[in-house]
C-alpha cells in the first residue's frame, strides 16, 4: 500500500519541505509540500536526486580497502581495528600528523556535529579544514568584528522588502546561500507585484538577472570599487538617516572614504555613477537590503566587500529593519549555543596563514601534506568531502593525497577525492537517517522548525554518519565511550531554544512549526560585541581599507568567474541520472565579441589556460557575459583514474579548480580566490 512521507530535502541550503511517496521501499513519487508554511510548496530538480542517491547502484554499502591498486571489501569490526592501529602508530610517531577534512555535506547531517568532537579529541586537536574557506568565511569574520558573533547573521526580509540589490549572487538557483529562502522565484516576483525593485549587480547575466528589473555589469574582482562608490553616494544624500544609538564608527568610515572618488570608483568597476546613483536612492527611499554572496565573496577583498555591504546597509537605515536585514530567531539559536569564533590564534606551518575560527585554510592543505618536516600532514581524514575538485589548484591536492601515509573517507562513493583513500567507510542512505536544519534554519526568513525521522531503517550492518564518527574516535583511543543518539541531545536543545519545542511535538507536526516573519528591532540586544554596539569601524578593515589598490590587469587575458547549476550541488550530484540529463553544462560560457577575436563558434572545444593549469571543455557563445569574461561552473571533473561513478563518468566535465590558484587568498580571512583569475582562452590545439 502507498504511503505518503513527509521530509525535509537536505541536499542544500533551501530546506524545501517534500511528500515522498513510497511502497516498501519504492519511491513512487516527490513532490513539494504545500502545507509546509516556509517552502510553501516549491520543488527544485535536485530533489528528485533523493531518490536516486537512495538506490544508487554506486553506492558503497561496505566498508572498502585499497590493496594497491584494487579494492577489498572488509567487514566494519576489521575495518575500525585497522585504521584505529594505523592512526595510533602515526600519532605515536608525530603528534598532531593527522587532519580532517569535513565536507559541505557533513553541515546538512546535524549528527556529525556532536560525534565530531570524539574523533577529534582522539587525533589529538589535530588541524581542521573545511569548505568554509573557500565560500563563507569572510561573513563570520564581519559578523565577528561587527556584530560580535560570527553565527549572527543579518538576513534581507525579501517578503516584506522594496528593493533588493544583489550582487554576486544568483538565488533563483541556489534559493539563498547563508540565506535561506526557498521559493526564491516567487517571492522575488511578489516583490515585483507590490511595486518594489529587484537589482542585479553580476559580471553574468544569471538566471536571477534574467528576472530583474535591472542588470549591471561589474568588472570581477573589482567589487570593492562599485561598493565604496555607493557607500559614498548613500553617505553623502540629504535622505541618509541618522545612525542610531547602538551604531558607532560611521563617522570614521567617512573620513576613511575621503581618498576615493565615486566616479574613479566607478569607473574601475565598469559600472556608470549614474547608475549607482540610482540604487543609492532607492535603498533610501524605503525598506531594501544589499545581499551579497559568492561572487564578492571568494575573490581577493572577499572581506572587505562584505564589510562594505555591510555598512551600506547600515548607512541606508536598514539593518534591524521591517523589509530590510532582519535577524531569525531560530528553535535552536546558535548564537546562544556557540562560542562567537576567534581567528589568528595559530599559524600554518608552511605560509604561515592564520587560523580561521577554529580551521586552517583550506587553501594551505596541499603545501601541508606535500612539504616535508616537521608537523608535516601524514594522514588524513575525508567526511564526506571531496576536495580534490573544490580546492583551489586541486590538481597540487590531487597529487599530495597520493603520498599519505592513512587516508580515511567517510563516503557514499569512491570519488575523485575518496579514490586516494586506504579505506573508504560508507555510510546509511539519505532515507535512512533523520534530519534537522541546524545551521540553515537560523539563516531563514521566517521562524521555521522541522523534523525528520528515517523513512527506511537501516540494514543490519549498516552505521549513521554518527555513529562511524564514534567508532573511529574509540578505535584510536582504544577506550569505549557510551553513544548518545543525535536525537536525543537535538530534544534537549529544543526544549531549551526560545520556543520550549520538543522533538516529539515537532514529530507530530510533519509540515513544520512556523513561528512567523522575524521581528525588527533586535537591537541591541541581539548584539554580542562588549559594549553591545554596532562596530562600523575595526581597525582590521580600515587599515585593508588604506592598502586597497587597483588590480593590474595582464593584456589580452580574460578573467574567470563561476556558476553553478540547478541541476547540480557543487560534485555530490553528478551520478544522479535524473539530474545528468539535458544539454552539456559544464562549458565556457564566453561574450560573442571575445569568441569572434579568438574565432572560436558555438561548441567548439576550447582550452583555458592559467598559471596553474589547463583545462578542455565546449564553448558556450552567449549575451549573457560581460566582454573580456568567462564563466566555468564548479563541481566537475569526475573522469580521473579509479573514480567508480557511472553515470557521471559518462558526463565528467573537466574541474574549474585545476585553474584556480591555491597562493591566492583573501589576506583578511584566507579566503580561496576563485573569481576573477586571469585566463587565456583558445581554440585547443591552437597556440593561445
Amino acid at each position: 500500500m502507498p504511503r505518503d512521507h513527509h521530509r525535509t530535502c537536505h541536499l542544500c541550503e533551501a530546506h524545501c519541505g517534500l511528500v515522498i511517496s513510497m511502497e516498501g521501499k519504492t519511491v513512487l513519487a516527490i513532490r513539494g509540500d504545500a502545507d509546509n508554511a516556509f517552502s510553501r510548496g516549491h520543488i527544485c530538480p535536485k530533489a528528485v536526486a533523493i531518490q536516486d542517491i537512495q538506490n544508487d547502484p554506486d553506492r558503497l554499502r561496505r566498508p572498502q580497502k585499497r590493496v594497491g591498486d584494487t579494492w577489498q571489501e572488509i567487514g566494519w569490526e576489521q575495518a575500525f581495528a585497522e585504521i584505529g592501529a594505523r592512526a595510533r602508530g602515526l600519532l605515536e610517531r608525530e603528534a598532531n600528523s593527522i587532519a580532517v577534512y569535513r565536507g559541505n555535506p557533513s553541515s546538512h547531517v546535524y549528527g556529525n556535529l556532536f560525534s565530531f568532537g570524539l574523533l577529534r579529541s582522539a587525533l589529538g586537536q589535530p588541524q581542521v579544514y573545511t569548505p568554509a574557506t573557500m565560500d563563507q568565511i569572510p561573513n563570520l569574520v564581519v559578523n565577528l568584528e561587527m556584530l560580535g558573533h560570527s553565527a549572527l547573521f543579518p538576513i534581507p526580509d525579501i517578503d516584506r522588502a522594496e528593493t533588493l540589490v544583489l550582487i554576486g549572487a544568483n538565488p533563483a538557483v541556489s534559493n539563498g546561500s547563508i540565506w535561506t529562502v526557498p521559493d526564491f522565484r516567487n517571492r522575488a516576483k511578489a516583490l515585483r507585484a507590490r511595486g518594489g525593485r529587484l537589482i542585479v549587480v553580476d559580471p553574468r547575466r544569471s538566471e536571477t538577472a534574467r528576472m530583474a528589473d535591472t542588470h549591471l555589469f561589474v568588472e570581477p574582482a573589482r567589487d570593492a570599487w562599485f561598493l565604496i562608490a555607493l557607500l559614498k553616494t548613500v553617505l553623502a544624500s540629504p535622505s541618509c538617516p541618522a545612525a542610531p544609538a547602538h551604531v558607532r564608527g560611521l563617522d570614521t568610515v567617512a573620513a576613511a572614504l575621503a581618498r576615493f572618488d565615486a566616479a574613479e570608483c566607478a569607473a574601475i568597476a565598469g559600472v556608470a555613477l549614474d547608475e549607482i546613483d540610482a540604487i543609492a536612492a532607492q535603498l533610501l527611499s524605503g525598506p531594501g537590503a544589499v545581499y551579497g554572496r559568492m561572487g564578492v565573496c571568494v575573490q581577493e577583498f572577499g572581506t572587505l566587500n562584505l564589510w562594505l555591504i555591510a555598512l551600506i546597509n547600515i548607512a541606508a537605515g536598514q539593518l534591524d529593519r521591517e523589509g530590510g536585514l532582519v535577524f531569525n530567531e531560530p528553535a535552536i539559536d546558535l548564537v546562544e549555543t556557540s562560542e562567537p569564533g576567534a581567528y589568528g590564534r595559530w599559524h600554518s606551518r608552511v605560509s604561515g596563514l592564520p587560523e580561521m575560527m577554529g580551521q586552517m585554510p583550506v587553501a594551505v592543505l596541499a603545501e601541508e601534506i606535500d612539504t616535508p618536516g616537521p608537523g608535516q600532514i601524514r594522514g588524513l581524514f575525508v567526511l564526506a568531502g571531496n576536495p580534490v575538485l573544490s580546492t583551489p589548484n586541486g590538481g597540487r591536492l590531487d597529487r599530495a593525497l597520493a603520498g599519505l601515509e592513512l587516508m580515511v573517507s567517510v563516503d557514499l562513493y569512491r570519488n575523485a577525492t575518496s579514490r586516494h583513500a586506504h579505506y573508504i567507510l560508507p555510510p546509511v542512505g539519505p532515507l535512512q537517517r533523520d534530519h534537522y536544519g541546524y545551521f540553515v534554519l537560523p539563516l531563514a526568513v521566517r521562524n521555521f522548525a522541522s523534523y525528520s525521522p528515517p523513512i527506511l531503517p537501516p540494514g543490519t550492518d549498516e552505521f549513521e554518519e554518527w555513529q562511524i564518527l564514534h567508532r573511529l574516535g574509540e578505535a584510536i583511543t582504544g577506550k569505549p565511550r557510551k553513544a548518545i543518539p543525535p536525537s536525543e541531545r537535538l530534544d534537549s536543545m529544543l526544549r531549551a531554544g526560545r520556543y520550549g519545542l520538543s522533538l516529539e511535538q515537532l514529530m507530530a507536526a510533519p509540515s513544520g512549526i512556523d513561528h512567523g516573519v522575524p521581528r525588527a528591532g533586535q537591537l541591541p540586544q541581539r548584539l554580542r560585541t562588549a559594549d553591545r554596539l554596532v562596530e562600523c569601524a575595526p581597525a582590521v578593515f580600515l587599515d585593508a581599507l588604506a592598502r586597497l589598490t587597483e588590480p593590474v590587469r595582464a593584456a589580452g587575458r580574460l578573467r574567470l568567474v563561476g556558476r553553478r547549476d540547478i541541476r547540480s550541488n557543487n560534485s555530490w550530484l553528478g551520478n544522479s541520472a535524473r539530474l545528468a540529463k539535458g544539454p552539456e553544462r559544464c562549458t565556457v560560457m564566453i561574450s560573442p565579441q571575445d569568441a569572434a577575436i579568438r574565432a572560436i563558434a558555438e561548441g567548439a572545444l576550447v582550452e583555458v589556460r592559467s598559471r596553474v593549469g589547463a583545462i578542455r571543455l565546449p564553448a558556450q557563445v552567449t549575451e549573457d557575459m560581460m566582454p573580456g569574461v568567462v564563466s566555468i561552473p564548479h563541481g566537475w571533473g569526475h573522469g580521473l583514474p579509479g573514480v567508480s561513478l557511472g553515470v557521471a563518468g559518462r558526463h565528467p566535465g573537466v574541474s574549474v579548480n585545476d585553474l584556480t590558484e591555491d597562493r591566492r587568498i583573501d589576506p583578511l580571512s584566507g579566503n580561496a580566490v576563485f573569481s576573477g583569475v586571469e585566463v587565456e582562452v583558445g581554440l585547443a590545439g591552437a597556440e593561445n
